[in-house]
C-alpha cells in the first residue's frame, strides 16, 4: 500500500488541539464540580487521542474537524458551569423568557451534529450504503442509538452516584428531559444533513485515495 501523502493541515490541526487542550485546563481550573467536569469532558478525553493517533492513516474532513473542534468546547464549557449554570444559557433564557437554562440542549444538538458527520463521513468513505436516502436513513438511525446510549449511560451514573450525579444529569427539574435530549440530538442530524451533505461529498471526493483505502 502506499504511504499515505503528509497532510497540510497538520500544522493548523495541531494548533486546534493545542487551543482544546488549553480550554481543557482552563475549564479544570475554574470549575466548582471537579466530578461533573470529569464526566462531561470525558468525551474529549477520548476523542482527542484518536483523532491524533489516526490521523496520517485515516484523516478526517476539514469540515468534520471544525465541528468536532466546536463540539469539543461545548462540553468543556458544558463541564465547567453543568450545563445548567452556563452563563450564556442564562442571556438565552432570559431574552426568550424559557422556563430553564437551554444550555444543555445546545449540547444534545451537537450530540446529533457532529456524530451524523462523523458516521456519514464513514459510511460514505468506507462505500458501505449505496444511494443517499439509504445513507441519510442509516446515519440518523446511528445518531439515534448514539443519543439513547449517553442517555442509558446518564441513568447509569445517577444510579451510581445517586444525588452526586444530579449536576451531571442536568434535568433541572424536567420529566421529558431524556426524551427531548433525544429529539434535540435528532434535530442536530437532521440539520447537518440538510445543510451540509453536498459539502461533506465535495471534501470526501478531495481526500488523497489511499487515505481513503484506509479507512475502507
Amino acid at each position: 500500500m502506499p504511504t499515505p501523502t503528509a497532510d497540510p493541515r497538520r500544522p493548523w490541526l495541531a494548533a486546534a488541539a493545542l487551543a482544546l487542550l488549553a480550554v481543557l485546563a482552563w475549564t479544570f481550573a475554574h470549575t466548582h464540580d471537579r466530578l461533573t467536569w470529569a464526566l462531561e469532558t470525558f468525551p474529549v478525553w477520548v476523542a482527542l487521542p484518536l483523532m491524533a493517533a489516526t490521523q496520517r492513516r485515516y484523516p478526517l474532513t476539514s469540515l468534520l474537524y471544525f465541528f468536532i473542534f466546536w463540539h469539543c468546547v461545548v462540553l468543556m464549557v458544558g463541564g465547567q458551569y453543568s450545563y445548567a449554570r452556563v452563563p450564556a444559557g442564562f442571556w438565552v433564557q432570559d431574552a426568550f423568557g424559557l422556563q430553564r437554562n437551554p444550555y444543555d440542549k445546545l449540547g444534545h444538538f451537537m450530540q446529533g451534529f457532529v456524530p451524523a458527520l462523523l458516521a456519514r463521513e464513514i459510511l460514505r468513505r468506507g462505500g458501505y450504503v449505496q444511494g443517499r436516502r439509504m445513507l441519510a436513513f442509516l446515519v440518523v438511525c446511528v445518531v439515534l442509538a448514539f443519543s439513547a446510549t449517553y442517555e442509558m449511560i446518564e441513568w447509569a451514573a445517577a444510579v451510581m452516584l445517586g444525588q452526586g450525579a444530579d449536576e451531571f444529569l442536568g434535568t433541572q427539574g424536567d420529566p421529558w428531559d431524556t426524551q427531548s435530549d433525544m429529539a434535540f440530538a435528532l434535530l442536530g442530524a437532521v440539520v447537518a444533513l440538510a445543510l451540509l451533505s453536498r459539502l461533506h461529498d465535495r471534501q470526501i471526493a478531495r481526500l488523497p485515495a489511499p487515505d481513503r483505502r484506509a479507512g475502507a
